[in-house]
């Protein structure tokens, strides 16, 4: 199955690194995805989290794009409800601009954050989402109508237009709104207990052509643990499983090692939950990862897989996409 791969990056600040090490690090996992043949790079926006340094993801966008050659690059994505829709007009028209026909907008409706940080950045309800959307491509096209108190904004720099606009989702809400708005529509199977075949579906079925898609494209977020050995990956994946169970838990910790994540005294219940976490995640050798990955892709129909990969060691970070190039066949020249 030939399937586009692609990466999207938290960040992630393990145990014994600092988030700004963290930060920096993005570039080294750009420039490797850019030149194995990763179709995207994309950027979460989450905030007070101390295991996730992708806060600023439009600052990250344009440090990466920098750096690399031809990977697209952009946000899975922009938080709206955290923003005024002007200034994320205004912050990717500027990208637009500096990296013509490389920029993705990816928007997401929910907080991307605990409440404490929601009420800090001063974030809307998200049920104002549909509205705030409509105001931001409004502004950018300067199409709003007569008497409107924003007719005479300007959304600078002019004479580019906002860059492809996928919506996301975790539950199916938004499948039909990015379907309907002729936008891509990318799922967070990465996180989400839900099924993603019928928000696909849904998706496809109200799926109206724009300037921007002429067809539907449905990208699948799955987690992915690689590595040379099936023991080597299960070890691995034990930093996620915890990570997980502790935002769960609302504690917000830097990754744990793989150690640490072995030694921690779980409960029933606990092991339970971590159970579950592994059902959403595909763990493996090169061959089973790339047989889990096109499965998922069959039963959901998607068009490209986008791929979380949140270990606790930066080197086996990075090898776990170099194996999964080489599993699929990647070729940086296509």
């Amino acid at each position: 199955m030939n399937i586009p791969l692609s990466v999207l990056d938290l960040a992630p600040v393990p145990t014994g690194t600092t988030p700004a090490e963290a930060a920096r690090r993005t570039v080294d996992l750009a420039q490797l995805a850019d030149r194995l043949g990763y179709a995207r790079y994309w950027f979460a926006e989450h905030h007070s989290m101390a295991s996730v340094a992708s806060s600023a993801p439009e600052i990250l966008i344009a440090h990466v794009a920098a750096a690399t050659r031809r990977i697209h690059v952009g946000s899975g994505g922009i938080m709206l409800p955290n923003h005024a829709p002007l200034r994320i007009a205004e912050a990717f028209h500027t990208l637009e601009a500096l990296h013509p026909g490389r920029i993705n907008l990816g928007l997401g409706r929910a907080p991307g954050s605990e409440p404490a940080a929601s009420r800090a950045l001063r974030a809307f309800d998200g049920e104002q989402f549909p509205s705030h959307l409509s105001e931001m491509l409004a502004l950018s096209k300067g199409e709003l109508p007569s008497g409107h108190p924003f007719r005479r904004v300007r959304v600078m720099p002019e004479g580019v237009t906002l860059p492809p606009i996928w919506l996301l989702g975790s539950s199916g809400a938004s499948a039909r709104m990015a379907g309907s708005a002729g936008m891509g529509y990318s799922f967070a199977s990465h996180f989400s207990p839900t099924p993603a075949g019928p928000a696909f579906a849904a998706y496809r079925q109200s799926f109206t052509p724009s300037a921007q898609f002429a067809r539907p494209h449905a990208i699948l977020g799955v987690a992915v643990v690689c590595a040379e050995t099936e023991e080597q990956a299960q070890h691995l994946a034990l930093t996620m499983e915890l990570a997980r169970l502790r935002i769960n838990r609302g504690e917000f910790l830097p990754l744990p090692s793989p150690e640490e994540a072995q030694a921690y005294p779980y409960t029933e219940g606990e092991r339970e939950a971590v159970r579950h976490f592994r059902d959403m995640t595909i763990v493996g050798t090169p061959d089973s990862v790339r047989a889990q990955i096109e499965a998922k892709a069959r039963d959901t129909g998607a068009d490209e897989v986008m791929v979380v990969t949140n270990v606790h060691g930066h080197a086996e970070r990075l090898r776990s996409y170099e194996l999964l190039a080489a599993a699929f066949g990647l070729d940086a020249a296509a």
